[in-house]
């Protein structure tokens, strides 16, 4: 089992499709702003889910899943500041992802402990 396998690494992937179409609407002036700041946020989420599991420890692992949670936190901030400031509507969809996202990182770090603590 590669982090391929992993649903919370395919649905980080569609998180970074969705953040990808939405910045392309904001404007150019944001480009090395908001509109960078959340692409690389949002790439971050499956890169260190797939780093922390190539890694030779599941201490590692965690250690990357709790960095991709904070990208994840990160991202929620970051959109918030775009819906205030005017350069989207808030999207329940987009939410509702980042939720699962969280809850799926929550239980796979949970899964992980248990290994870890056996």
């Amino acid at each position: 089992m590669t982090h391929k396998d992993l649903d919370v690494y395919k649905l980080s992937l569609e998180l970074v499709e969705d953040i990808y179409k939405l910045t392309k609407s904001f404007p150019t002036s944001e480009n090395f702003g908001l509109t960078s700041q959340l692409r690389r946020a949002a790439v971050s989420l499956p890169s260190n889910i797939a780093e922390g599991s190539s890694r030779a420890s599941t201490k590692d692992f965690i250690r990357f899943l709790n960095i991709t949670t904070g990208s994840l936190s990160e991202i929620e901030t970051q959109l918030v500041i775009a819906e205030r400031i005017g350069y989207i509507v808030f999207c329940e969809d987009l939410q509702n992802k980042i939720t699962t996202i969280r809850k799926m990182l929550y239980r796979l770090k949970q899964s992980l402990n248990k290994k870890l603590n056996k």
